[in-house]
């Protein structure tokens, strides 16, 4: 099945899709004990839009994003970020557009413990060699609402806060697209709230493109899309979503 994003109304039309797989397949192991994850999934994601990625556990949905960000390498199929084909990049060059294009935001928050939460923030582009633009990291940070709390190590700091310097951190350089990795699964009720409504401004008011795997309907709710996949494949989509829409579909999937 192929699904291609379509523009709600009131959206600009982008030149090109943010990320693009055709034909995706990932094969774990081998003979009798081979686990299909991604069976022949072909899918566009618009620049400018939230789209999240739901299904039963197993479905595929973590292993098409890891794919698609070059965490993972596919069986089969191709994959786009932008214009850049990632099968065909070298180690380096994938290195670096993980780096230049992509912006990462994980259930786990991977901060560096010994590191100020300016710090985490500007660690990727501080690694790269680059300059780190003062103004914007200061639209993102009070956007965020942890300004006051740059100086502090994570240790010092909720599990909220600590994904908002997470979401920070994927922001900072200004990324094609952002990948998010169930963002909010360690997150009590109001984190999560205040960290989906902050990745819901960044598309509105930054323009940002955001992928986000989810298992939450609520959450997937913020969404401009949502993509449903089972046994590897892509099934459906609803297109401004409500929860009780996304619950419906997922109650169908067997979730």
């Amino acid at each position: 099945m192929t699904i291609v994003d379509s523009q709600t109304k009131g959206t600009a039309p982008a030149s090109r899709p943010a990320a693009v797989a055709t034909d995706l397949t990932k094969v774990y192991g081998t003979g009798d004990a081979a686990v299909r994850a991604l069976d022949g999934v072909s899918i566009e994601f618009a620049a400018g839009r939230f789209t999240a990625v739901m299904g039963p556990s197993g479905s595929g949905k973590s292993t098409l994003m890891h794919c698609m960000a070059g965490l993972d390498t596919p069986t089969s199929g191709t994959t786009f970020i932008g214009d850049a084909e990632i099968g065909s990049l070298d180690d380096k060059a994938l290195t670096q557009l993980r780096r230049d294009k992509v912006g990462f935001i994980f259930q786990a928050f991977n901060l560096v413990p010994t590191l100020t939460a300016a710090e985490n923030i500007t660690l990727p582009i501080d690694l790269a060699g680059g300059k780190v633009d003062k103004e914007w990291m200061k639209t993102v940070t009070d956007q965020l609402r942890i300004t006051e709390r740059l100086g502090h190590r994570p240790s010092e700091m909720s599990g909220g806060q600590q994904q908002r310097v997470a979401c920070a951190r994927a922001l900072i350089s200004r990324p094609e697209l952002i990948f998010a990795d169930e963002p909010t699964g360690n997150l009590d009720s109001n984190s999560s709230t205040e960290v989906l409504e902050f990745l819901r401004r960044s598309v509105t008011e930054f323009g940002q493109s955001i992928v986000m795997v989810t298992h939450d309907a609520r959450g997937a709710a913020f969404a401009d899309r949502v993509v449903f996949l089972a046994d590897g494949r892509l099934v459906d989509e609803l297109a401004e979503p409500t929860t009780d829409a996304i619950l419906e579909k997922m109650k169908q999937l067997g979730s």
